[in-house]
């Protein structure tokens, strides 16, 4: 599926104009077949089915190959949509990679999205199957599925990894030790396959939910801006804290890997005790953290550079916080911010050699950032109305599905001239230049990593509870936090459950204790 005339203006190496995801993993796997290229959080088993897994190229690339075939097993027509909710796992990349070389289109969803979010969205795009977990922490994920593929008519399959799959739902963990692999037919592109739409994301702006359709070409544009930027060297292990299904974990960490054909080691959820043991275990040269954890990981001694770590990738899920943030002070290990502009697209930059943050500029992004030879990544704008703007290789560039703009649904807007208007509002600063961003969307705020409409949660709970109240309140790492009150919190939190609300917002309604009153109490913000 290709929606309009797609420029290829995306560089990399050798015929980079048409390469996909599953060239750049099928290279590096023929370069370094029994390298490793996947591991597991060591974790695992405390929130999902299974011991840790740890799989070198070949074993990987057989897995893409099987889940590919069952996909295709299934009859599911060319470019169908696969819905794929799974936490920080081996098999999230494998899936996302399986389904893609299967000539499907994937399409991650938040692992804390319920029944309410799931239905909604999946009936918008048309998904065709959905693969999922047994479990997520406490969550029965098969079941969660079965319910929402009820409600969802155009989904067929629903598929699952873990322990004791019910009836109904096709198993995946078998294809671990299967013998005979279903067979896989090549697939047919009429057109340069970098072109296609490899991937289906969510944003959320003033009008509601929105899925927002990315090539690969996108796709490899914004993980080439943060590899290049970071200097990711060939071979590299990267450990990623940050979650996989959005545009931004995906150029932060998949797209990376892929390109630097290294070892990419998972974690889920954010524990820095968990954490402290990956960096003893594992010598990586960089690692990808929350921005507003950063300090408080360095001032803990995880972010040193004692053993192979030169590069610490920090995600700012809040970009009109990076300037304000704190000078980075280890000459020995370089930090890179990346400004996250929800689905729009994203802007690494190198701290300066004294520590202090880098401001963007209106005109070209490039990666490198100050190299005369950087890859053109994005244009950075601003619009009329004084908000942030994008355009370029790295920024979707049609609505989805295709002609959902004439039906007046929310769907993603791209102005005439190419750029998209992120809801952030910057300023400009007429003697530097800088470009600097002051605040995020009205009426959207961030918990954890997910964004709410607050229009929307105050009119759930006025349907629910009349005289109860939901309150945003600032978080230092969480971007916010919900407070909820009622006349009994018990009962609200029970409905919102039972409609399938994300539980971040069920949670707002729990009892609170002093530990919970604390600046930044709970560490969502991976």
């Amino acid at each position: 599926m290709i929606l309009g005339q797609t420029t290829t203006d995306v560089t990399q190496a050798d015929d980079g104009e048409r390469t996909t995801l599953d060239d750049l993993f099928r290279r590096a796997g023929v370069r370094r077949p029994d390298a490793p290229a996947l591991i597991d959080p060591p974790n695992r088993q405390s929130f999902t089915d299974g011991a840790p897994r740890r799989l070198t190229f070949a074993e990987a690339d057989r897995m893409v190959s099987a889940i590919a075939g069952r996909l295709r097993r299934l009859n599911l027509p060319q470019d169908s949509i696969v819905a794929v909710q799974l936490p920080s796992t081996v098999e999230y990349v494998l899936t996302l990679l399986g389904v893609l070389r299967a000539g499907l289109i994937a399409s991650p969803l938040p692992l804390l999205w319920r029944s309410a979010d799931m239905v909604a969205a999946l009936s918008l795009i048309g998904a065709k199957a959905l693969i999922t977990c047994a479990r997520a922490g406490d969550i029965n994920h098969c079941e969660l599925a079965m319910t929402v593929a009820a409600d969802v008519f155009p989904i067929r399959y629903v598929c699952a990894f873990g322990d004791d799959i019910p009836d109904g739902i096709v198993p995946l963990n078998d294809l671990y030790t299967i013998d005979q692999l279903d067979p896989l037919p090549p697939v047919e592109r009429a057109a340069n396959p970098a072109t296609h739409v490899a991937v289906i994301t969510w944003d959320i702006d003033a009008e509601g939910p929105i899925p927002v359709a990315r090539s690969h070409g996108e796709l490899i544009a914004g993980g080439v801006a943060v590899h290049n930027e970071s200097r990711i060297e060939p071979d590299a292990e990267i450990l990623s804290t940050f979650a996989l299904s959005s545009f931004a974990g995906l150029s932060l960490s998949i797209v990376p890997w892929l390109i630097a054909g290294g070892t990419l080691v998972l974690h889920q959820p954010f524990d820095p005790a968990v954490l402290a043991a990956q960096r003893a275990q594992h010598p990586c040269s960089a690692i990808i953290v929350p921005g507003p954890l950063v300090v408080r990981l360095a001032d803990a001694g995880l972010l040193d550079g004692r053993d192979c770590l030169k590069t610490v990738i920090a995600a700012w899920r809040g970009p009109e916080r990076v300037e304000v943030s704190p000078n980075w002070n280890k000459a020995d290990v370089a930090l890179v911010d990346v400004y996250l502009f929800g689905e729009a697209g994203l802007a690494p930059t190198r701290r300066h050699a004294g520590g202090q943050p880098v401001s963007l500029a209106i005109g070209p992004l490039t990666a490198p950032r100050v190299t005369p030879h950087g890859v053109l990544v994005a244009e950075l704008g601003r619009t009329e109305a004084g908000r942030f703007a994008m355009r370029g290789p790295m920024v979707p560039r049609h609505p989805f599905p295709p002609g959902i703009e004439r039906t007046g649904a929310p769907c993603f807007k791209v102005a005439a001239d190419g750029f998209v208007d992120t809801g952030y509002t910057c300023r400009l600063d007429r003697d530097s230049g800088a470009l600097m961003v002051t605040r995020p969307p009205t009426g959207v705020i961030s918990v954890g990593g997910y964004r709410f409409l607050l229009r929307e949660l105050h009119t759930l709970l006025a349907r629910l509870e009349p005289i109860g109240s939901l309150t945003a309140l600032p978080d230092a790492l969480g971007g916010h936090r919900l407070a909820g009150t009622a006349a009994d919190r018990a009962a609200v939190q029970r409905e919102l459950v039972a409609l399938g609300i994300n539980p971040l917002v069920a949670g707002a309604f729990r009892e609170r204790h002093a530990a919970d009153q604390l600046p930044g109490a709970h560490a969502s913000a991976a």
